[in-house]
């Protein structure tokens, strides 16, 4: 009898991914899906596919959204202005109302449906169910570029997360369902913050003391000055890094949540390309893998 060589190299691939699923099994993964991806529909399904084959294996995913674009728009379109400042949008009281409508509503029951349709069981939440994340107000402080002093910089209402209530997390995953995060808490006072997803996806990821926690970005990774994939890095190497100015921009704070991540529990960290499609699935099932790790 002939085999087909694309039946052989389907056998192959899952013989080399055994050892991994045996190593992983019944450990979470906490996965931060945003950019370009999120509006890319044959993107999209093969991301829900990745998340529902992970909690079929026995994985428990864990997913965190983005959604910075989508508010961009519904904010054009309803005519309200937006201020940025070191990369962040100040969040006067209505455009809080508006990210939190965009996050908490079409955005993470769409990305529910798209998981729900692959054969998954997925609950959309955000940090204000259950009391589930606590935030704070974030403090900024801007260099004068004239006089150099350090003036207070308000960002209205935008947080950082102070406080994860990990129960509500493992009551989802114990029956069977899949998280699905809005980055939105509440605070002490009552007041609702808009959380950068990053840096939710790794206060979510420490708390829980993930296996993994995935960065899903534009980008392939983490890149030298020769536009060559780093694929393994530890903060030592990052600080250098940094140091010499390969790692700049807006990789700074994503390395930064990665870091602070390790340091807090989690196993490692991977930023990785969420255009490509199942990178997730070649970064954890591969020798290869597919982004940049960070570990201790």
């Amino acid at each position: 009898m002939t085999i087909d060589p694309a039946n052989l190299a389907k056998a192959e691939t899952l013989t080399e991914a055994l050892p991994y699923l045996q190593r992983y099994a019944g450990k979470t993964f906490v996965v931060k899906y945003g950019g370009h991806a999120m509006g890319d529909a044959s993107l999209a399904r093969d991301f829900a596919d990745d998340v529902v084959l992970l909690k079929a294996v026995g994985i428990n995913p864990v997913v965190v959204h983005g959604g910075g674009p989508q508010i961009g728009a519904m904010l054009k379109k309803l005519g309200v202005e937006s201020e940025f400042i070191d990369g962040l949008r100040v969040t006067d009281a209505e455009t809080a109302k508006i990210a939190e409508m965009v996050l908490s509503g079409a955005i993470n029951k769409e990305l529910v449906g798209w998981i729900n349709a692959a054969g998954g069981k997925a609950l959309g939440i955000s940090g204000k169910d259950g009391g589930f994340v606590t935030a704070t107000k974030v403090q900024r402080t801007q260099k004068d570029p004239d006089s150099h002093i350090e003036r207070n910089i308000d960002l209205g209402f935008v947080g950082e997360p102070t406080n994860v209530d990990r129960s509500i997390i493992d009551t989802i995953s114990a029956a069977g369902m899949i998280p699905v995060i809005a980055p939105i808490g509440v605070g002490a006072d009552g007041h609702t913050y808009n959380i950068n997803a990053d840096t939710m996806a790794g206060a979510v990821a420490s708390a829980l003391g993930a296996s993994r926690l995935f960065l899903l970005t534009d980008v392939a990774g983490v890149l030298n000055k020769s536009g060559e994939l780093l694929t393994d890095l530890d903060p030592a190497a990052i600080a250098e890094l940094q140091k010499d100015g390969t790692i700049s921009g807006g990789m700074i704070p994503k390395i930064q949540t990665c870091v602070d991540a390790v340091e807090s529990g989690v196993d490692a960290a991977v930023i990785l390309d969420g255009r490509t499609s199942h990178a997730m699935l070649i970064e954890m099932f591969t020798v290869k893998g597919a982004g940049t790790l960070i570990h201790k």
